[in-house]
């Protein structure tokens, strides 16, 4: 594909949804079969025009995983690292979560869970694990645990 409609394809994709530079590079670099240099001029052409930016894209990315999938700061971190966003970007759009919502969340998905695990002698291992892989800090589940299970 040429430089051009590559360029508009990905204007109307970064239009209807935020991307990270990463991403757009990898759709950019397949659009040019390879050319890595063009695929980053293309890049820096759509941050220039405010297409991508990754500060925007961390934050909506952090509301997104926090408020629907029940993601703790530590899971949605390592994943806008994985995407190759800077730690500045992150940190702000991890401030950018409510705290209280994101610990009454983890509550409520460790009450679900405990509910499904009723009579199982290893209980309190199997929460722990769940809440760290839902990516938040063993403090915080081991403080929710212990509201949990005092009412079973």
């Amino acid at each position: 594909m040429e430089y051009s409609r590559s360029l508009s394809r990905l204007q109307r994709l970064c239009s209807k949804a935020e991307y990270c530079k990463a991403d757009v590079y990898r759709k950019a670099l397949k659009d040019l079969d390879g050319n890595a240099s063009e695929a980053a001029s293309l890049v820096e052409e759509l941050v220039r025009d405010r297409y991508v930016d990754d500060a925007r894209y961390a934050s909506a990315y952090a509301r997104e995983k926090a408020s629907i999938q029940g993601w703790g700061p530590v899971k949605i971190r390592f994943q806008l690292r994985a995407k190759g966003v800077g730690e500045a970007d992150i940190s702000a759009a991890l401030e950018e979560i409510d705290s209280a919502a994101a610990g009454s969340r983890l509550e409520r998905l460790l009450q679900a869970k405990a509910r499904t695990l009723q009579g199982d002698p290893e209980i309190r291992l199997k929460l722990i694990k769940f809440g760290l892989s839902r990516g938040y800090e063993y403090s915080e589940v081991n403080k929710a645990l212990g509201s949990i299970l005092k009412g079973n």
